[in-house]
């Protein structure tokens, strides 16, 4: 005990003496009472997501632009970063690129160098990693590539082969057994991986506030429901059975998610091994905006999400959980995708959601934070391209959705209100 107590005591003054920040200085995230601590403090938080921030990381990516992006976030009080580990499968329409899984269980050496380098370089800033696993929609493989993988026939694109033919192939992943073994061979895979820069095991890595099973995971049928649950709790006791240290999350919509089903939501983050419920809420593509009218339906949009937040925060307090609101956006003002495009109305709208996080930190509430979707940052949109070419920068939307649709550029009003917000909850 005295040589143990001795050596923490040595590296304490090395790091005080020399200035050095070092993740022996930071904690991992925990949860206790129904609410997320850091250290003993409540940790609350207005996050961001930063889906493509291991691809800037890589050797050939730029990781110029991810220091200018994190130290941009820093500034501007976001520490919570809710980040995509890797894409899966080859290029093909509607997704991003390059990717980390380039066949089943084959990975790419640099997107793995750039996840090591993004969370060294989180490490560093004292910023916290929501890490999702694998995806249900085809921007970034997920489902449709597994399926693809396990002989299931050629992976349908939406916008190529339409909406149904997409749903009734993915509907299969919740009842492929050997899809769902790839998937835990991948999940396997990046839990026992060790930080080449820092030497940290990812288990070890207080960067990490948690692993998320999937991005929007749905079980895509009523017949499935079942079996979709089961691979839920599976995984996610499996994820802790290799890492006690750290959180883990669905990166559920909540019920829009789950077929409608609020109390399949509610079974699903009842597991024990769930450590907070999300969701996430679209009024664009939900419908609760009028595109030709936006400024007459926003508060419609404002009032519709607060009521699919209050239904879901009923559910977290019975169960005694954290709720993340942890995926929502809005188009700027004109429907365009520019940088000098206004964004008043998506101010508005950020900001009655910021209020809410601050009120529930008040009150020590459940409603424990928030991630905007999505930092776009110092990225514009390339001249004449609506959607994502190789080579265009990366922004906060996905190769299948209009570049700039719902990103927040570094020049944004936005990130003023952000910043405001950040220093309320942190004062």
């Amino acid at each position: 005990m005295r040589s143990t107590f001795f050596f923490k005591i040595t590296c304490t003054l090395l790091i005080v003496g020399f200035g050095l920040k070092s993740t022996l200085a930071q904690t991992f995230i925990t949860v206790k009472n129904g609410h997320f601590k850091n250290g003993k403090s409540d940790y609350y938080y207005i996050g961001s997501n930063f889906w493509y921030g291991a691809i800037l990381g890589a050797e050939n990516g730029n990781r110029v632009r991810l220091k200018r992006e994190l130290d941009l976030l820093k500034a501007n009080g976001v520490n919570n970063l809710r980040i995509l580990v890797g894409a899966d499968g080859p290029t093909r329409a509607s997704k991003v690129s390059p990717s980390l899984q380039t066949a089943a269980g084959v990975y790419n050496d640099d997107i793995l160098a750039g996840l090591d380098y993004l969370l060294a370089e989180m490490g560093k800033r004292n910023m916290k990693a929501v890490l999702y696993l694998t995806n249900s929609w085809e921007w970034s493989g997920g489902y449709s590539q597994y399926l693809e993988w396990a002989g299931k026939g050629k992976a349908p694109v939406p916008s190529v082969d339409g909406w149904d033919t997409f749903t009734n192939y993915v509907a299969q992943f919740v009842e492929c057994d050997s899809c769902k073994q790839l998937v835990k061979k991948h999940i396997g895979y990046i839990l026992k991986r060790t930080n080449r820069y820092t030497k940290i095991k990812y288990v070890n890595d207080p960067a990490i506030m948690a692993w998320q099973i999937a991005n929007e995971p749905r079980a895509f049928s009523e017949t499935g429901k079942a079996s979709f649950a089961e691979w839920i709790k599976e995984t996610a006791r499996y994820i802790k059975s290799i890492d006690n240290n750290h959180l883990v999350s669905t990166g559920s919509e909540g019920q829009s998610g789950s077929e409608g089903d609020i109390n399949l939501w509610k079974d699903i983050h009842s597991e024990p091994a769930i450590d907070y419920l999300t969701i996430h809420i679209w009024p664009n593509n939900w419908g609760w905006l009028n595109k030709n009218d936006m400024s007459a339906t926003l508060q419609t949009a404002i009032t519709n999400t607060k009521d699919y937040l209050d239904k879901h925060l009923i559910i977290a307090k019975e169960l005694n959980k954290p709720l993340v609101l942890e995926e929502f956006g809005l188009p700027r003002d004109s429907m365009k995708f520019l940088a000098n495009e206004p964004t008043t109305l998506r101010d508005i709208y950020y900001k009655s959601i910021f209020e809410w996080v601050y009120k529930s930190a008040e009150n020590h509430g459940v409603f424990a934070g928030c991630n905007f979707w999505a930092w776009g940052g110092t990225g514009r949109p390339a001249n004449g391209h609506v959607f994502w070419q190789k080579g265009d920068d990366y922004l906060g939307d996905p190769a299948q959705e209009e570049q700039g649709l719902n990103s927040v550029f570094d020049t944004d009003t936005t990130v003023e209100l952000i910043k405001q917000y950040n220093k309320k909850l942190n004062k």
